[in-house]
């Protein structure tokens, strides 16, 4: 069998999608019998291979395409890679109508969709519908992406779509020595990390919120700080917020960091903070857990399904003094770190490859 995976990237940037299709490879790669093909198209990444192309394949990925941003080349890409009886996993909803053009030309073609989240939380045109309609099953990263598709197209056949959490990049992992130091030791107050990008079109995220909580956490933790990782076109707004807030000692923005740097950041934080509104499933919590850290989620899109009471907490999006109770309960009460990282473990990559396997039979 020859399998097609169609991403929007894989390596040019550090975005969920990008991370988690790099795994969707890896596991696509190690899942492939002796004899199977896998090809990898890309339409944003460019033409050379990425170095760390090695990493999530194997000797079964025959093929590695990337379009440059050129959307023509992706469809062109895909039809001539296409042949009968192969199988195309679709790695977002935009690109969805080529698979679906690819299985019309040729014979016997299963197609399957990843559904993400906000992508996919919304009314369908026509074409998207109709490919929708088409996909052989739908791999939707939580139940709430699920229902939501169902609210917004109830046509499909609830049957087709399935439940595939996001996992964990095993290369990602902490060294056990390195996974959580006693946070306690610290003369210094309580460290919140928060990471992600800080663009202007996903003010949802709710950097903001966790920045205007701040002065209610530092009512009872004076020393509390917050570290924010990451950048984007947004980072002016937030740090004049800080500014006006009075915080500018207490909340510091690291910018983008390395691998190395940004595990320094999970392992000397205490809590770790994100209250998105419309997290699909939420990859930085799991980061996060790997290190042994309880985690503030919003109650909102995918969040609950990865966070509960024993890792963490929930607060309503937007709601700024239950925010800062909730991180003040975080503070006083940590949660246990061998159960965190027990919790983290349950979305491993095995299990991933496992429940993928399953779906694609």
């Amino acid at each position: 069998m020859k399998t097609l995976l169609l991403s929007p990237e894989l390596f040019l940037g550090e975005g969920g999608i990008a991370r988690i299709m790099r795994l969707y490879l890896k596991a696509l790669c190690e899942l492939a019998a002796p004899g199977d093909e896998v090809a990898s198209i890309v339409l944003n990444d460019a033409a050379e291979p990425d170095l760390r192309l090695n990493r999530y394949s194997t000797a079964a990925l025959r093929a590695s395409i990337g379009c440059a941003r050129r959307k023509g080349r992706f469809a062109r890409a895909t039809l001539a890679a296409t042949t009968p009886r192969s199988r195309i996993v679709c790695g977002h909803l935009h690109q969805l109508p080529v698979a679906w053009l690819a299985a019309k030309t040729h014979r016997q073609v299963d197609y399957f969709l990843v559904a993400h989240g906000i992508e996919v939380w919304r009314p369908y045109t026509t074409l998207e519908t109709i490919a929708l309609r088409g996909a052989r099953r739908i791999l939707c990263v939580s139940e709430y992406t699920r229902r939501q598709m169902l609210r917004f197209c109830p046509t499909l056949e609830p049957a087709r779509l399935v439940v595939v959490p996001n996992t964990l990049d095993p290369f990602f992992a902490p060294a056990a020595s390195d996974a959580y130091p006693a946070a306690g030791a610290r003369l210094d107050g309580p460290r919140i990390l928060t990471v992600g990008r800080l663009a202007s079109t996903d003010t949802y995220k709710g950097f903001d919120t966790i920045i205007e909580a701040m002065p209610q956490l530092r009512r009872r933790h004076p020393r509390a700080e917050l570290r924010i990782v990451g950048g984007g076109d947004d980072t002016p707004r937030l740090q004049a917020l800080v500014a006006r807030l009075g915080l500018t000692e207490a909340v510091t923005f690291t910018g983008i960091l390395d691998d190395a740097a940004l595990a320094r950041e999970y392992q000397t934080c205490d809590v770790f903070a994100l209250p998105s509104r419309k997290e699909g499933f939420g990859l930085v919590y799991l980061e996060a857990m790997t290190y042994g850290k309880a985690c503030l989620g919003a109650r909102a899109g995918g969040a609950p399904e990865v966070i509960d009471g024993q890792v963490g907490a929930l607060a309503e999006y937007g709601n700024i003094p239950e925010i800062a109770a909730a991180l003040n309960d975080l503070v006083l009460h940590p949660r246990d770190p061998a159960a965190i990282q027990q919790h983290a473990a349950a979305f491993a990559f095995p299990i991933f490859q496992q429940r993928l396997a399953a779906a694609l039979a």
